[in-house]
């Protein structure tokens, strides 16, 4: 390059670098000012943020929504991990369209809405662990979600003009564990919560695990949770057919390596107590609310048909409601819907019909006057009965003193000849299928979708494509003849046995519909799941300690299925049916004793021949169908 040629590029770059440096000005101002102000003085509400000191400094960020011209207002508290700005937005002049869920609150109840991000996440400052332990042992700090709740309850009522001083707070789901932890030394001005399809425990039958068998499409939650503190990252598709995704990861560990998930907390903590260790077992909040004096009236919400979490609910009710020796303390309601259903339509539910917009009913009819009764002085006395829950099959609402209705039980038997009755078999024998773990039986018919579009109603959906398997025991009765009524929790009585050294076992407890359905023709045959639940064998003896089993022994299996309310009508028929996959929900047992499975390797997982044998049945918590 010649001495020219060299100065030139000098001179050129010298020149690009000061016009990098030195922008010429636009000509043209910014449009866009510098301070945005809204002009709001139409809306019929008024919203601002804060930001609330926490006892150690941190600040969580709060969205207060106030009825315009609202004077001695009750406040209604939601603590979230989900974003209070997006739950929030000033997109509507009118603060039932802005805020969506519970109208019949804020348009006729004037009461003050209260939105904040808890610890760590959004717009809060702090650390974020998922479902935050209580202090103690598993944390070592001195803050938790009921010191977060205490502190921010106190803010809320020296610092906001127009309330009343009295604060109720409610949540569904996480949201919905959050209200638990605030009963947890409340504070003196919470008068009442409301937890909504809470997280209680998340081993037992919660969002993780269900009696040891890992909920895996449970992992894109995780991962977009926790991968930044506002949810920016997100879980990826690989296939039209979630099926194919996990089947062909192999392991859930195997999974989330691919994915970068082990970079994520709360997973290793995950794969770290696969077992019901002490881990789990001080962070379940019927456990933790059971040993403490109950001071503030709670109103628990159930959904018969829960996706998410069917276990919580009713765990709490139940390690509650004997310290309610006046019967006005712990409140069950439990109605025909999925997860959080109770906040949106509920007329329906997948193919199911119920005559009437259940959720509106409840919101008008139970919710409203159960707050108001509470959190506004001199509201009359709610007409709320201790226990108002919807009896599925006759759809109705039933009042009642307590839950369930009454103690009888009768078995179900499970016979060899894939029938079942209320009469015991004097035969021995039993009926077999071959599980295969790499045909698991899908948990909803394919394709599963990523989007999660089937997800909501899946507890509802038909179960006729299950029982026409050959990996499937379906066992069903005759017609009935009369009605027969279940409330309570069924509970599974298996003596089964299996040629590998692990097993899970799938029990469901179906309602199948005459051939024919006048009013509804896609109803006819339909095979609607009442209640169901899995079991990881490994977890037989004791949930803390996982052993082999032994191969080819027939061995007793005992598990609670989910609670229910259920009519089976005559000309119904009750079907059961048995199985030891259901994929992708549930991560594949290998059906050979591995440490763990979460790291399972794919020489590991082998068909089994699985044996259900006579003797085996259902406990059925009767009541006489009125």
């Amino acid at each position: 390059m010649t001495r020219t040629r060299i100065a030139a590029a000098l001179s050129l770059l010298v020149c690009s670098l000061t016009f990098a440096q030195s922008p010429k000005p636009d000509p043209f101002p910014s449009e866009i000012p510098s301070a945005f102000k809204p002009v709001r003085d139409s809306f019929n509400y008024v919203r601002r943020e804060v930001k609330i000191p926490m006892r150690d400094g941190v600040k969580l960020h709060t969205v207060i929504v106030t009825p315009r011209g609202a004077k001695d207002a009750p406040i209604l508290l939601m603590r979230t991990p989900y974003d209070a700005n997006r739950r929030t937005p000033a997109t509507s002049a009118h603060i039932e369209s802005m805020l969506g869920g519970w109208p019949e609150l804020l348009t006729e109840g004037g009461y003050i809405r209260v939105e904040q991000d808890v610890r760590g996440k959004y717009g809060s400052e702090g650390t974020y662990i998922m479902n935050r332990p209580l202090r103690g042992p598993l944390n070592p700090t001195k803050v938790d979600h009921a010191t977060d709740t205490y502190d921010t309850i106190d803010w809320l009522v020296k610092n906001i003009p127009e309330s009343n001083g009295r604060v109720g707070i409610i949540g569904i789901s996480y949201g919905g564990f959050l209200p638990l932890m605030a009963l947890v030394d409340p504070h003196p001005a919470l008068k009442v919560s409301i937890p909504i399809n809470p997280m209680v425990d998340g081993w037992m039958g919660d969002d993780w695990f269900h009696h040891g068998a890992f909920r895996q499409t449970m992992m894109p939650y995780i991962y977009d949770q926790e991968a930044t503190r506002s949810n920016d990252e997100k879980w990826w598709t690989s296939h039209y057919d979630d099926y194919d995704t996990y089947l062909e990861a192999g392991s859930a560990g195997a999974l989330a390596k691919a994915r970068g998930l082990e970079q994520i907390g709360f997973w290793r903590r995950i794969t770290e107590h696969p077992a019901y260790d002490s881990w789990w077992q001080q962070q379940a909040m019927d456990r933790i609310l059971g040993a403490r004096p109950l001071t503030v009236p709670v109103m628990l919400v159930h959904s018969w048909w829960d996706q998410e979490d069917i276990y919580g609910a009713i765990a709490v009710y139940k390690a509650l409601e004997p310290k309610d020796t006046r019967n006005d303390m712990v409140y069950l309601v439990a109605g025909p819907w999925n997860h959080g259903q109770s906040s949106r339509d509920g007329s329906s539910l997948g193919a199911l019909r119920f005559g009437s917009d259940t959720s509106a009913w409840f919101r008008a009819s139970v919710l409203r006057p159960f707050l108001d009764q509470h959190l506004k002085p001199g509201a009359p006395r709610a007409d709320v009965a201790p226990v108002t829950v919807f009896e599925t099959g006759r759809n109705r609402w039933q009042r009642l003193d307590a839950w369930p209705e009454g103690k009888a039980t009768r078995r179900l038997y499970l016979r060899p000849a894939l029938d079942v009755s209320f009469e015991p078999q004097e035969a021995d024998g039993f009926a077999e299928y071959v599980s295969d773990p790499a045909k698991p039986v899908p948990y909803i018919a394919r394709p599963v979708f990523a989007d999660g579009r089937a997800w909501g109603p899946w507890l509802v959906s038909d179960q006729r494509e299950a029982s026409g398997r050959p990996d499937v025991l379906a066992y069903v009765s005759e017609p009935l003849t009369a009605p027969v009524k279940i409330s309570g929790l069924p509970v599974a009585n298996l003596i089964a046995s299996t040629s590998g050294t692990d097993s899970d076992w799938v029990v469901k407890l179906i309602d199948v519909y005459p051939p024919e359905v006048p009013r509804q023709p896609e109803m006819g045959g339909y095979q609607l799941m009442v209640s169901g639940d899995i079991f990881r064998g490994r977890y037989r003896e004791s949930f803390e300690t996982p052993k082999a089993i032994e191969a080819d022994r027939p061995l007793p299996y005992r598990f609670a299925l989910p609670a229910a309310n259920h009519v089976f009508l005559p000309g119904h028929r009750i079907m059961v049916q048995v199985q030891s996959t259901w994929f992708p929900l549930y991560d594949r047992n290998p059906q050979t004793f591995v440490p763990t499975i979460f790291f399972a390797k794919p020489e590991d997982y082998r068909k089994a021949v699985q044996r259900v044998y006579a003797g085996s049945f259902i406990e059925m918590p009767m009541v006489p169908a009125m």
